[in-house]
Protein backbone atom coordinates (compact mmCIF):
# COMPACT_ATOMS: atom_id res chain seq x y z
CA UNK A 1 0.00 0.00 0.00
CA UNK A 2 1.29 3.22 -0.75
CA UNK A 3 1.39 6.08 2.07
CA UNK A 4 1.26 9.81 0.56
CA UNK A 5 3.51 12.19 1.59
CA UNK A 6 2.91 15.40 3.02
CA UNK A 7 3.00 16.94 -0.38
CA UNK A 8 0.21 14.77 -1.75
CA UNK A 9 -1.85 15.00 1.01
CA UNK A 10 -1.51 18.95 0.44
CA UNK A 11 -2.36 18.58 -3.42
CA UNK A 12 -5.48 16.52 -1.98
CA UNK A 13 -6.39 18.62 0.45
CA UNK A 14 -6.22 21.53 -2.02
CA UNK A 15 -8.11 19.54 -4.80
CA UNK A 16 -10.95 18.79 -2.57
CA UNK A 17 -11.10 22.75 -1.29
CA UNK A 18 -11.39 23.37 -5.54
CA UNK A 19 -14.66 24.68 -5.88
CA UNK A 20 -15.95 25.05 -1.98
CA UNK A 21 -18.58 27.71 -1.26
CA UNK A 22 -15.59 30.61 -1.50
CA UNK A 23 -18.23 33.46 -1.81
CA UNK A 24 -20.56 31.97 0.68
CA UNK A 25 -17.64 31.89 3.26
CA UNK A 26 -16.13 34.75 2.60
CA UNK A 27 -19.63 37.05 3.08
CA UNK A 28 -20.06 34.61 6.31
CA UNK A 29 -16.95 35.54 7.51
CA UNK A 30 -17.36 38.98 6.76
CA UNK A 31 -20.84 39.65 8.33
CA UNK A 32 -20.13 37.60 11.54
CA UNK A 33 -16.63 39.65 12.33
CA UNK A 34 -19.11 42.50 11.69
CA UNK A 35 -21.70 41.83 13.70
CA UNK A 36 -19.39 40.65 16.10
CA UNK A 37 -17.53 43.65 16.12
CA UNK A 38 -20.69 45.80 16.89
CA UNK A 39 -22.20 43.77 19.48
CA UNK A 40 -18.68 44.67 21.14
CA UNK A 41 -19.10 48.19 20.50
CA UNK A 42 -22.27 48.49 22.09
CA UNK A 43 -21.29 46.11 25.10
CA UNK A 44 -18.59 48.49 25.56
CA UNK A 45 -15.56 45.66 24.61
CA UNK A 46 -14.23 46.73 21.27
CA UNK A 47 -12.46 44.03 19.95
CA UNK A 48 -11.38 44.08 16.63
CA UNK A 49 -9.13 40.96 17.04
CA UNK A 50 -11.62 38.52 18.52
CA UNK A 51 -14.00 40.04 15.23
CA UNK A 52 -11.41 39.48 12.67
CA UNK A 53 -10.04 36.04 14.00
CA UNK A 54 -13.66 34.75 14.08
CA UNK A 55 -14.48 35.99 10.66
CA UNK A 56 -11.46 34.15 9.58
CA UNK A 57 -11.94 30.95 11.82
CA UNK A 58 -15.70 31.00 10.03
CA UNK A 59 -14.34 31.40 6.75
CA UNK A 60 -12.33 28.41 6.96
CA UNK A 61 -14.75 26.47 8.21
CA UNK A 62 -17.55 27.21 5.56
CA UNK A 63 -14.68 27.02 3.11
CA UNK A 64 -13.98 23.11 4.47
CA UNK A 65 -17.42 21.77 5.18
CA UNK A 66 -18.61 22.81 1.69
CA UNK A 67 -16.06 21.33 -0.09
CA UNK A 68 -16.61 18.09 1.47
CA UNK A 69 -20.45 18.50 1.29
CA UNK A 70 -21.11 17.24 -1.90
CA UNK A 71 -18.94 14.70 -2.93
CA UNK A 72 -20.43 13.62 -6.13
CA UNK A 73 -20.19 17.55 -7.40
CA UNK A 74 -17.03 18.26 -9.51
CA UNK A 75 -14.42 17.14 -11.98
CA UNK A 76 -13.03 13.88 -11.54
CA UNK A 77 -9.94 14.71 -9.68
CA UNK A 78 -12.21 17.15 -7.19
CA UNK A 79 -14.81 14.29 -6.65
CA UNK A 80 -12.16 12.07 -5.79
CA UNK A 81 -9.85 14.20 -3.91
CA UNK A 82 -13.57 15.25 -1.93
CA UNK A 83 -13.87 11.11 -1.26
CA UNK A 84 -10.17 11.12 0.25
CA UNK A 85 -11.19 14.18 2.43
CA UNK A 86 -13.99 12.23 3.58
CA UNK A 87 -11.74 8.92 4.08
CA UNK A 88 -9.40 10.77 6.03
CA UNK A 89 -10.91 13.58 7.88
CA UNK A 90 -8.61 14.42 10.58
CA UNK A 91 -5.82 14.61 7.82
CA UNK A 92 -7.66 16.89 5.37
CA UNK A 93 -8.93 19.24 8.51
CA UNK A 94 -5.04 20.13 9.42
CA UNK A 95 -4.73 22.22 6.15
CA UNK A 96 -7.79 24.64 5.78
CA UNK A 97 -6.64 24.73 10.15
CA UNK A 98 -3.44 25.82 9.05
CA UNK A 99 -4.15 28.23 6.54
CA UNK A 100 -6.48 29.54 9.21
CA UNK A 101 -4.09 30.05 11.92
CA UNK A 102 -1.53 31.29 9.21
CA UNK A 103 -4.26 34.81 8.59
CA UNK A 104 -4.82 34.72 12.18
CA UNK A 105 -1.39 35.36 13.35
CA UNK A 106 -0.72 38.66 11.41
CA UNK A 107 -4.26 39.80 12.88
CA UNK A 108 -3.19 38.65 16.40
CA UNK A 109 0.11 40.43 16.30
CA UNK A 110 -0.55 43.54 14.55
CA UNK A 111 -4.20 44.14 16.12
CA UNK A 112 -3.32 42.83 19.92
CA UNK A 113 -0.23 43.39 20.65
CA UNK A 114 0.38 40.87 22.66
CA UNK A 115 3.59 40.19 20.81
CA UNK A 116 5.07 37.37 18.53
CA UNK A 117 4.46 34.15 20.83
CA UNK A 118 1.32 35.64 22.65
CA UNK A 119 0.17 36.13 18.99
CA UNK A 120 1.49 32.71 17.82
CA UNK A 121 -0.81 31.10 20.52
CA UNK A 122 -3.80 32.98 20.41
CA UNK A 123 -3.73 31.50 16.18
CA UNK A 124 -2.86 28.47 17.17
CA UNK A 125 -5.90 28.15 19.55
CA UNK A 126 -8.04 29.17 16.73
CA UNK A 127 -6.60 26.85 13.93
CA UNK A 128 -7.33 24.09 17.16
CA UNK A 129 -10.70 24.91 17.07
CA UNK A 130 -11.18 25.02 13.16
CA UNK A 131 -9.05 21.66 12.63
CA UNK A 132 -11.45 19.93 15.38
CA UNK A 133 -14.64 21.47 13.92
CA UNK A 134 -13.89 20.87 10.72
CA UNK A 135 -12.73 17.63 11.12
CA UNK A 136 -15.78 16.51 13.07
CA UNK A 137 -17.79 17.54 10.39
CA UNK A 138 -16.16 15.75 7.63
CA UNK A 139 -16.65 12.68 9.97
CA UNK A 140 -20.42 13.26 9.99
CA UNK A 141 -20.38 13.52 6.58
CA UNK A 142 -18.44 10.83 5.91
CA UNK A 143 -21.67 8.95 4.67
CA UNK A 144 -22.17 10.61 2.41
CA UNK A 145 -19.34 9.60 0.41
CA UNK A 146 -19.71 5.95 1.98
CA UNK A 147 -22.17 5.14 -1.55
CA UNK A 148 -18.94 6.81 -3.45
CA UNK A 149 -16.33 5.20 -1.58
CA UNK A 150 -14.02 2.19 -3.88
CA UNK A 151 -14.50 -0.89 -2.19
CA UNK A 152 -11.63 -1.86 0.49
CA UNK A 153 -10.57 1.96 1.18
Amino acid sequence: MNELTRRDEMSLAGAALRGAPWKTAAITGTAASAASFVMAVIGGEESLTWSASLGIGLFALIAAIGAVGKPEVGDRVTRQARLWALRRPWRFALYPALGAATLMYPVQLILDGEGVFGAALDALQGGVVVYLVTALAALVMRGRGQRSLPEGR
